[in-house]
């Protein structure tokens, strides 16, 4: 006679605590990363170096140094345009970064977690 419900030998249920068990240790690992990837900062340069650009791992520009034969007052545009280059490159590497860790940490498990 067939058992009524439940899971056959019972080993479902154990198995799914042990997958929420995982669940939560990547969770709490993912959290911890994050909160250490906000305290980094990462710093791109345009121009030959003539414009230095950092930001922090919450998206903002921490600093901004400029070389001072790159401030032409007859040349704004170029300026404008070193700055914006050298913020984006920061950016972008920063975004690559926690990309990385955070594939790195699901193991390929997309967007699961």
């Amino acid at each position: 006679m067939a058992k009524r419900g439940g899971f056959p030998g019972g080993a479902m249920p154990g198995n799914m605590n042990n997958l929420m068990k995982q669940a939560q240790r990547m969770q709490k690992q993912m959290e911890e990363k994050s909160k250490e990837l906000e305290e980094k900062e990462w710093e791109a340069t345009a121009g030959g170096g003539a414009v230095t650009v950092k930001v922090s791992g919450k998206k903002e520009v921490v600093s901004v140094k400029l070389s001072p034969e790159v401030v032409d007052p007859d040349d704004i545009e170029m300026l404008e345009d070193l700055i914006v280059a050298a913020t984006n490159e920061a950016l972008r590497k920063m975004e690559e970064e926690n990309a990385a860790v955070m594939q790195q940490l699901t193991g390929g498990l997309g967007g699961l977690f």
